[in-house]
């Protein structure tokens, strides 16, 4: 990213904080949503704007923002906490002390996600301790998920509807007075299941993706008083003639005679040109005969038929779907990943979201190779190395970051940013960074030397000594690994803690130590300095109280 768009987003930032401070929500987000276009991998502005839509009870959205941070950055607590606090205000209280949980696992001490976790936990009132099941008409949420179900989302839109949800917002118990259909087919919904779902989908063939539909929807209800049914034919029964050649098209599919199939779901379209299953089915044919364009099409307009005659959502998710494998196939990823989310609107089908996520993965890959660039990567690295002499750590790293994104496998440059992060007291980073310098190149001396500095500025010696020693096996005239490893040594012997880790570290100093005879010797010196004279007259012995004084576990006077 360019200086120039840098300073752009941390101004709108700045002014997403001062208007989320001053309670002007729906600013603060316009501004976070403004930087996040010039910076979409920044896991800070999704968490601000998580949090402004939390405050402005934008819940759903604002748990969609609390998952991309952690997405982005999931070492980062912050996400947990936006997440946890999203999923209790929408009253997903289980999930929400998993979150919190998940996000102590990160930072125990995190304050935020303690008390996160025991406000979630507090609420979960039901059996056992889970989920209580509470008024589904409460939910904060609840005019969202009215508004996605193409079902609710026609009633929503007359005024006695909306006043019956309103009552049943503020007195659940009224629910057993009403008796009206659209209430029913409202609770199916908020429950998470469609009371009006046919059979026929619910044995759906699981095993084939482009497997047709065996048995159509209704395109609309039918309004048919069921008192006169005896000697009238509802309205919008589908077409008999229609539905025939649709089981000949699904037969001929079956033998995988695609030809046949295609000219039997075109006379059922012409015969019922409402019903969305033909074009369904006939998509799923060109997607066997991998006429890939041909399936898209007809999958679109199976969609806007679905749409203008008010099909099941499920029908309307599948059609999306299929288009997004067929965009797949074409190598189309973007397409594919467009058209399968549109399909998890209409239905949160858990085969798609898992196909959702491996191909997120799989872009987000191609991009990153896309990205490599080892020239563009030395212009980085250079200019990184510019500003870590002038002592500008903060643009030294962010050029170095540069580096890495254009070459990733190249070890010099995790070697450079860790020597970065060191000067910036980010000690956990920089270690991080010189572990993946030596497992690029093990035969790379700096990656330990870098190491070894690090851990010395830690202030643990022992470790720092190590890696020095490390080096030295390497190079064993290293004149930085020699100082390095004596200073090491030096603070060491300062510290009495260190210096028993070490040698305890050392199994032939844990044996010497669990000799019972040895045992009993050092209780003599302790006690009687001038019997180690005595106990030296045994090579055996006085070997073994070399060892211990090399080690630092013992020292004569």
């Amino acid at each position: 990213m360019s200086s120039e768009n840098q300073k752009k987003v941390n101004d709108l930032k700045s002014e997403g904080n001062k208007a989320l401070e001053t309670s002007d929500f729906e600013e603060a987000i316009k501004k976070y949503t403004e930087a996040i276009a010039l910076d979409p991998e920044n896991h800070v502005l999704y968490s601000n704007r998580s949090a402004a839509l939390t405050k402005a009870a934008r819940y759903l959205e604002a748990l969609g923002d609390a998952d991309k941070t952690i997405e982005i950055k999931p070492d980062w607590a912050k996400g947990f906490s936006r997440k946890g606090t999203a999923l209790c205000y929408l009253n997903r209280y289980e999930e929400a002390a998993s979150v919190f949980m998940e996000g102590l696992k990160i930072d125990p001490e995190n304050a935020q996600l303690k008390n996160g976790l025991e406000d979630a936990q507090s609420k979960l009132s039901g059996p056992s301790g889970s989920q209580p099941l509470g008024n589904p008409f409460a939910a904060p949420d609840i005019m969202q998920r009215l508004e996605a179900n193409p079902k609710t989302r026609e009633y929503l839109k007359q005024p006695d509807y909306r006043m019956m949800i309103q009552l049943l917002q503020q007195n659940p118990n009224s629910l057993q007075s009403f008796q009206d259909p659209r209430i029913i087919q409202t609770l199916g919904v908020l429950l998470g299941f469609d009371l009006e779902q046919k059979q026929a989908d619910a044995s759906e063939d699981k095993d084939s993706e482009a497997m047709p539909e065996q048995t159509s929807m209704p395109s609309q209800r039918s309004n048919s008083n069921s008192q006169n049914h005896s000697n009238s034919v509802p309205e919008n029964q589908p077409n008999s003639q229609a539905q025939e050649e649709k089981l000949k098209g699904n037969e001929a599919y079956k033998k995988k005679d695609f030809e046949t199939a295609i000219v039997h779901y075109d006379k059922a379209i012409e015969l019922d040109p409402t019903d969305i299953t033909f074009r369904n089915n006939k998509a799923a044919v060109y997607f066997e005969m991998k006429e890939y364009d041909k399936c898209i099409e007809t999958s679109e307009e199976a969609i806007n038929i679905g749409r203008e005659n008010r099909a099941d959502y499920k029908l309307i998710a599948k059609a999306l779907a299929r288009a997004g494998k067929a965009f797949m196939k074409k190598e189309d990823n973007d397409s594919a990943l467009r058209y399968l989310n549109k399909s998890l609107s209409e239905h949160r089908n858990p085969e798609i979201q898992k196909i959702v996520q491996v191909l997120d993965k799989k872009i987000k890959e191609d991009e990153r190779l896309k990205y490599i660039d080892p020239e563009k990567s030395l212009e980085a690295k250079t200019l990184g190395n510019d500003y870590f002499k002038k002592g500008d750590y903060p643009n030294a790293k962010k050029h170095y970051d540069e580096a890495i994104k254009r070459n990733p496998d190249d070890a010099k440059l995790y070697s450079n940013r860790a020597a970065c992060y060191t000067k910036l007291l980010e000690f956990n980073l920089a270690l991080k960074d010189a572990d993946k310098c030596i497992e690029l190149d093990p035969k790379f001396i700096k990656g330990y030397l870098r190491k070894g500095s690090i851990f010395y500025a830690m202030k643990e010696p022992s470790k720092a000594a190590q890696s020095y020693l490390k080096a030295l096996d390497l190079d064993p005239n290293c004149e930085e690994a020699n100082q390095g490893y004596r200073d090491s040594r030096m603070a060491e012997g300062n510290d009495p803690e260190a210096v028993r880790k070490r040698a305890m570290a050392d199994p032939e100093v844990t044996q010497i130590l669990k000799d019972p005879a040895m045992q009993l010797i050092l209780q003599q010196m302790e006690k009687d300095p001038k019997a180690v004279r005595e106990h030296l007259q045994n090579p055996e012995v006085a070997a073994k109280i070399e060892k211990l004084m090399e080690c630092g576990i013992i020292a004569l006077r």
